[in-house]
């Protein structure tokens, strides 16, 4: 009799916020403790050690530790997961900072054809739905395999976390583990192996080599 063990998703989470405090922070701690059990969710907490994206920068070895421990959490993750605040209606600048070094060719490129799956959390009444389509954009651009649903707009932020940082909010709960779970599905028919240089599509004719370097300076 042949049995199938389905394989262990490891999942690289990515806060859009450097606060200490910060509320999507929080929301992917709680998805960390929440997650289905063939996925592992991985907090990365290095995002503040990420210089400003310099191509000059790209010529220096080694290269950054702030980079080279991004780029390499990230080649060994099955897929991303990044939670996003709003500031002035779009994402914040220190995760289009990450994407933007996650998207060189380093000297291999990580995120064509990389599973990932977003979210965001805000005090105010929108529930970062500006800054989520801002971060589609760019994702578009890097050729990432970005889950196009369900999605999660968390707002009133302040009112469905307690004081311990727990999400207490029944509903925000279970949509949050409803999107845990599709991503789950997702990483499953991407097919990924965590390798640095993901397997990109053919049959797209509109696609260039340009869209995957974004960051650019040309």
């Amino acid at each position: 009799m042949n049995l199938h063990y389905p394989s262990l998703h490891r999942i690289l989470a990515l806060p859009g916020s450097l606060r200490r405090d910060s509320c999507n922070r929080k929301l992917l701690e709680t998805a960390s403790r929440c997650a289905p059990p063939d996925s592992r969710i991985e907090l990365f907490d290095g995002l503040a050690e990420v210089p400003l994206f310099n191509e000059d920068l790209e010529s220096v070895q080694p290269l950054h530790e702030g980079v080279r421990r991004l780029r390499k959490a990230a080649a060994g993750a099955d897929g991303l997961l990044i939670a996003t605040p709003e500031y002035n209606q779009s994402m914040p600048g220190v995760l289009k900072n990450a994407i933007d070094w996650l998207s060189r060719p380093l000297p291999d490129e990580l995120l064509p054809g990389k599973p990932t799956a977003i979210m965001g959390a805000s005090t105010g009444r929108w529930g970062t739905r500006l800054a989520q389509a801002a971060l589609r954009q760019t994702l578009a651009a890097t050729e990432a395999l970005v889950m196009p649903a369900p999605t999660l707009f968390v707002r009133d932020a302040a009112q469905v976390f307690d004081d311990a940082g727990e999400l207490g909010d029944p509903a925000t709960r279970e949509s949050l583990h409803e999107l845990l779970l599709a991503f789950s599905l997702w990483i499953e028919r991407a097919g990924t192996t965590a390798s640095p240089i993901a397997a990109r599509g053919t049959s797209n004719s509109h696609a260039s080599s340009s869209l995957a370097r974004p960051a650019s300076d040309q």
